[in-house]
C-alpha cells in the first residue's frame, strides 16, 4: 500500500491497519486552504476481491469567518467508511451501486481513494464558517470589529436596519 492508492495484491487477507500522511496536493485540494498535511488512519479488511476501509481522515482548513472576515484554523476529522468490489464482466448494475457514497469497484491491482478521501474533507468544512460561535462580525456601518468592543460610529445597531 503506498500513496492514497491501496496496493490490492500485496494487501493481506484480513484487517490490517493503513494509514497515510500526504500534503493536499495529493488529494487536489487547494495548499492554501489546507496548508499542513492530510492525515487517515484506516483499518482495511480484505475478503477474497471484497475490501472494507473504515476509519478517521483528519486536516487542519484555513478559512475565513463570514462574520468578521478573520482568517483562522478549523481542524477537521471526519469518520470515514468504504466498501469495494472487484469490477465484473456485467456493469450495468455497477455504475448504479457506485453512486452509493460507500461503494467502490477496482480492478483488482489498486484502488484509488483520491476522489472519495477529497470528497469526505470537503463535505465537512461548513459553508458559512464562524471563527467562533459568538462572533459579534463587523459593525455594518462603520466596518469595525465588534468583537473588540462597540463601534466609534455612535449609533446602535439593530440587526436588520439600514
Amino acid at each position: 500500500m503506498s500513496g492514497l492508492k491501496i496496493d490490492l495484491a500485496s494487501l493481506p487477507q484480513g484487517v490490517s491497519p493503513w494509514g497515510f500522511e500526504a500534503e493536499a496536493s495529493a488529494l487536489d485540494l487547494d495548499p492554501v486552504l489546507w496548508p499542513d498535511r492530510i492525515e487517515g488512519r484506516f483499518s482495511a479488511e480484505k475478503n477474497g476481491d471484497r475490501i472494507r476501509l473504515a476509519g478517521e481522515l483528519s486536516g487542519t482548513a484555513q478559512l475565513d469567518c463570514v462574520r468578521c472576515l478573520k482568517h483562522f484554523p478549523l481542524a477537521v476529522a471526519v469518520p470515514f467508511e468504504l466498501f469495494a468490489e472487484r469490477r465484473g464482466a456485467d456493469s450495468r448494475d455497477e455504475d448504479e451501486l457506485e453512486r452509493d457514497a460507500y461503494m467502490r469497484f477496482h480492478d483488482g491491482r489498486r484502488l484509488d481513494l483520491t476522489a472519495d478521501l477529497r470528497d469526505a474533507l470537503l463535505l465537512e468544512v461548513p459553508m458559512a464558517p464562524h471563527c467562533r460561535e459568538d462572533c459579534r462580525g463587523l459593525c455594518p456601518r462603520c466596518g469595525a470589529d465588534l468583537n473588540l468592543g462597540p463601534c466609534a460610529c455612535g449609533t446602535a445597531v439593530v440587526a436588520g436596519s439600514p
